[in-house]
């Protein structure tokens, strides 16, 4: 059984700022302080494209660099077909039940996020989404989500 903490993007995009920012530098020391309690990270793909369009928009290429730091030192999880399955399946429900994260013709990374995290393991390992966002992380089936700062 392992434990797993998937990150969002909120505390991806963190991570990949510079660190004399000290929301920055906490944010590094937490996940320093995962890596060395032997918990899994794991940089899904989507939350990449998500911080890495918006340094490349802004044209943060330092940032760029410290985002693929990320990605070689965590495990990076694909985007996978049973997980956009899982995807859709999540962003039809959350709208009948009225409770969408994101407009109707929007993507909606936060359903592919979930979908990431409830179909990429093993089900008897401990699977946490890490993020800024509880509320919309927390509303699919299944997914267990935490603000960043809470996971110790």
């Amino acid at each position: 059984m392992a434990r797993i903490v998937v990150l969002d993007s909120g505390p991806l995009g963190l991570a990949a700022r510079r660190p004399v920012i000290p929301q920055v530098g906490r944010c590094l020391a937490w996940l320093a302080g995962l890596e060395f309690s032997g918990a899994a990270i794991v940089v899904p793909e989507i939350a990449n494209y998500e911080v890495r369009r918006e340094l490349l928009r802004a044209r943060v290429l330092s940032g760029v660099g410290r985002l693929d730091g990320l990605k070689a030192r965590f495990l990076y999880l694909p985007i996978s077909t049973p997980a956009m399955l899982r995807a859709a399946e999540f962003w039809a429900d959350a709208r009948q039940r009225g409770i969408p994260t994101a407009g109707p013709d929007a993507l909606d990374a936060d359903c592919i996020i979930a979908a990431m995290a409830a179909t990429a393991f093993d089900p008897s390992d401990t699977v946490t989404v890490a993020t800024s966002n509880v509320s919309h992380l927390a509303r699919f089936p299944g997914i267990q989500a935490s603000d960043w700062q809470t996971i110790t």
